[in-house]
Formats: C-alpha cells, structure tokens, sequence
C-alpha cells in the first residue's frame, strides 16, 4: 500500500487479515482473533487482549501467540501489503 497507513484503515481490513490467517494456520487465528486494535504508530501495531481475559474459562493463549506470532504478520503483509511491528497488551 502506498503511503501511510492510518489505524482506521487497517481496522477497516482486519477481517481480511483474520480470514487469511485462518486459512493459513487455525490455531494461529484461535490465538489472534480476539484481539482488540489499540494503536498504530511508526509501524507498531498493539494489540489488546484484556477482553479475551474476561472469559471464565481457558481463553488465553498469552504463551502460545509468540509461536504462532509469524503466521499473524505474513497475514498482515499479504492482505495489508505493510509489515509491522506487533506489541501485545
């Protein structure tokens, strides 16, 4: 994509992303897919997990995304067309 990307932009598209990761690796998605976009600047996209801590039962997967965390930022690049930089919150 040519320019800068905004927040909204990538916002606007993240179902895409998801839909490409979840063709790519399931668990991968399972690990992603709640993920609430806080922020993006300078090329770092924070994700939020807060919400996916509210479930009562074993919703977190905290120790597994690092190992799947790959699979999310090539879905990225394929359906956004930019590379990124993840932080997790």
């Amino acid at each position: 994509m040519l320019g800068a990307m905004e927040l909204s932009q990538i916002r606007s598209q993240w179902n895409q992303v998801l839909d490409a990761l979840e063709a790519k690796n399931r668990i991968a998605w399972l690990a992603y897919f709640d993920a609430r976009l806080s922020s993006y600047e300078n090329g770092v996209l924070t994700l939020d997990f807060s919400d996916s801590r509210k479930f009562a039962t074993s919703h977190e997967y905290q120790e597994t995304r690092p190992n799947l965390k790959s699979d999310l930022l090539s879905a990225i690049e394929d359906v956004l067309k930019i590379k990124v930089e993840l932080i997790e919150k």
